[in-house]
């Protein structure tokens, strides 16, 4: 067997200590050859043409141009695997949230403390998101539909489950800017920092239909609203007559992750049972995929977003394998197959191809 080439890796940062403590970083990880570290976008421009790196990442904040602007010119240009470096603030998501809208595959934050101490504490992530990077499929996502989609008659206790991770900010917003204003309520597990997740609340509510908004305990579920989990605690739901309440506590880690989308999915098998919707979209690792085969075993109805339209096919993936995927779906039809569910558009059949067609019918068993 060949052995595998190192990822290779370009550092971009105008901070010489920054790109010193990466690059030591990224080295200790026999999988891994950093092979440049330059502090602006013209060198790096230049470093891009000689060295044709795997994955490149990028400061924000650096002079002579900030790293959006050269974010869009790469991903215009050379589209590749890039990988942000943020800071903790609502400026810092803010531009973030940008930089994944225009096509980066992850970020980053910086510590808030002492620098050194702050990254060697997350190693293994910044490892992790690198090569999980190199393997993301980079390319043009699907523009996000301007018209809704129909929302047929549904029972008021009807509920939607979403998760994920790398990759589901857009997947997030091409699915949400699609849903119509009178869908069920929306409960949402994505892997982000705190403050980054108030500040995408904030920018899909100002896109789409239904109204989103960062969780918090005793949220009524409303139809036609949407909830994210905050970055600093799991998002749970709980029955109350006809309605969720949403349940946002603790801050153990599960499955490494915190909000957790296993968290939210076994919450929704419990509580919601055959009346939820369970979608398990684009990231790495195998967080929700038990919650989503509990949701499924309890009656719900489970989608999966399908290899082809993953950034990173890891939870969607480890989902289906473990039998907690009903039919695997293009995001581009994603929020019309959600629908196509909640009118009595399909029947159920045991998981199998990614080929949604094979799974949905026209009967109308499923109400």
């Amino acid at each position: 067997m060949a052995e595998r080439k190192p990822v290779r890796v370009l550092v971009v940062d105008d901070s010489a200590l920054m790109r010193r403590l990466i690059t030591s970083i990224l080295s200790s990880d026999p999988e891994v050859e950093v092979i440049g570290a330059v502090n602006d976008p013209f060198a790096a421009r230049e470093k891009i043409k000689e060295l044709n790196p795997d994955v490149i990442t990028l400061d924000v904040e650096m002079p002579r141009m900030d790293g959006i602007a050269f974010l869009e010119k790469i991903m215009s240009l050379r589209p590749m695997p890039v990988v942000m470096f943020s800071s903790l603030t609502r400026e810092g998501a803010d531009v973030t949230l940008r930089a994944l809208e225009l096509g980066a595959v992850d970020f980053l934050t910086k510590p808030d403390g002492a620098l050194q101490i702050g990254l060697a504490e997350r190693q293994a992530e910044i490892i992790a998101k690198v090569k999980a990077a190199a393997r993301s499929r980079v390319r043009q996502m699907p523009l996000p539909s301007k018209t809704a989609v129909r929302c047929g008659p549904y029972s008021p206790d009807r509920i939607i489950a979403i998760g994920a991770s790398t990759g589901g900010v857009e997947a997030l917003n091409h699915i949400l800017r699609a849903m119509p204003a009178d869908s069920p309520g929306i409960v949402i597990t994505l892997h982000m920092p705190p403050k980054f997740t108030a500040s995408f609340a904030r920018r899909l509510d100002d896109v789409c239909a239904v109204k989103v908004k960062e969780a918090q305990s005793g949220d009524v579920v409303l139809p036609g609203h949407a909830y994210i989990a905050p970055g600093h605690a799991h998002l749970r739901i709980r029955r109350s007559a006809t309605n969720y309440v949403c349940i946002v506590e603790g801050n153990d880690r599960v499955n490494g992750h915190c909000p957790s989308v296993d968290a939210l999915f076994f919450s929704a098998a419990e509580q919601a049972g055959p009346k939820a919707i369970g979608v398990i979209l684009t990231g790495m690792g195998r967080d929700g995929a038990d919650g989503l085969l509990a949701m499924r075993t309890n009656g719900a109805r489970t989608l999966g977003q399908d290899e082809a339209s993953c950034v990173v096919y890891g939870m969607p993936k480890v989902a289906f394998q473990r039998g907690a995927v009903e039919a695997e779906i293009a995001l581009a039809d994603m929020a019309g197959q959600i629908m196509a569910l909640l009118s009595g558009e399909g029947r159920r059949k045991p998981a199998t191809s990614r080929h949604s067609h094979e799974i949905f019918s026209n009967s109308r068993d499923a109400k």
